[in-house]
């Protein structure tokens, strides 16, 4: 076997790896309210762990590698676990929260990352803060203008709630007439502990309206795998787009697998089944075989947990919450 395929004939050839369930901001979508605990280090992956993972998934032609937390640049650790992970034949990536990426723009070049993701959901220091227990708004837009005029492809994340951030649809969507910015809104999604409600759910017709009333908007090609439907306003530089994942799921097209800070891997972000890469690993057995498992057991949509968001009761699903899933 060359490629990892599931039991609906789905390849898959991008990890996400997640490197901890530590992060330096609280946002409200992200962590439990109460006070959570996080993985002791001996519990997390390694970095030589890490490698020899990742290293099993690239010899079966996974050929993308995106670093996730938790905050992932909050390991002490990172910089070493990028070396290593730099000499696999795949794109290496991250998703980070921005406010400590400019530690790290040198490594970055060096070793070959070109992309990276950053969560910001409000443009208002005062909603920023909010959102996120922090005052740090300036400091991460220092860092995105950094990483563009350094030549990276950047995106922002913005998970849209309503009530708290959606009047903020447009000023985001205005970034992209100057700057090459690739903004990415996402439908509100319910995890363990994350106060999810579905009248909070903004969709992507909601939003695209919104836009529409004030842009003259031109649809883009997507690809097979996008989890994203992408847009441009005319005469931009940038573009927006739309993670769709509870108005118009885009299952039939996933090419995801995903490793949890203590080495579960997930087959789907609500999946409830976990499969023990790391135990495995550690005992000295071959994961391969687990991953196929993993694999196999991958339901067709969903996680097999529901259909319509509109009906979806939160306390019904099983999962860890967003922070110890890795996103």
């Amino acid at each position: 076997m060359s490629k990892l395929v599931d039991s609906f004939n789905r390849k898959h050839d991008y990890l996400r790896i997640s490197l901890t369930d530590s992060c330096n901001f609280r946002c409200l979508y992200c962590m439990p309210d109460e006070n959570m605990q996080c993985l002791p280090h001996k519990e997390l992956m390694q970095p030589d762990e890490i490698y020899e993972i990742a290293k099993t998934f690239t010899n079966f032609n996974t050929n993308k590698i995106r670093l996730t937390g938790g905050e992932p640049l909050v390991r002490h650790d990172f910089s070493e676990i990028v070396e290593k992970l730099s000499q696999l034949p795949a794109e290496i990536t991250l998703t980070t929260n921005g406010v400590l990426l400019h530690k790290y723009l040198k490594l970055f070049k060096d070793k070959g990352i070109k992309s990276v993701n950053i969560s910001i959901d409000s443009l208002d220091p005062q909603v920023f803060q909010s959102l996120t227990k922090r005052n740090v708004l300036s400091r991460v837009w220092e860092n995105i203008l950094l990483y563009v005029e350094e030549g990276f492809h950047v995106k922002l994340n913005v998970v849209v709630m309503k009530g708290i951030n959606d009047k903020e649809i447009v000023n985001f969507v205005e970034l992209t007439k100057k700057l090459p910015l690739h903004v990415r809104f996402i439908e509100f999604m319910p995890f363990s502990g994350n106060q999810w409600e579905k009248d909070r759910v903004v969709t992507m017709p909601q939003m695209l309206q919104v836009v529409a009333e004030q842009e003259s908007i031109a649809k883009l090609k997507d690809e097979v795998n996008d989890t994203a439907k992408k847009y441009m306003i005319q005469n931009a530089v940038g573009t927006f787009a739309f993670i769709t994942t509870m108005s118009q799921p885009f299952c039939g097209g996933c090419n995801r697998m995903r490793l949890t800070a203590d080495g579960k891997m997930k087959n789907c972000l609500f999946g409830k089944d976990e499969f023990d890469i790391l135990g495995t690993l550690r005992k000295k057995n071959d994961i391969l075989p687990v991953i196929q498992q993993c694999l196999f057991n991958k339901h067709k949509k969903m996680g097999g947990q529901f259909e319509d968001f509109k009906k979806v009761n939160p306390e019904d699903l099983t999962n860890r919450s967003m922070i110890k899933i890795g996103g």
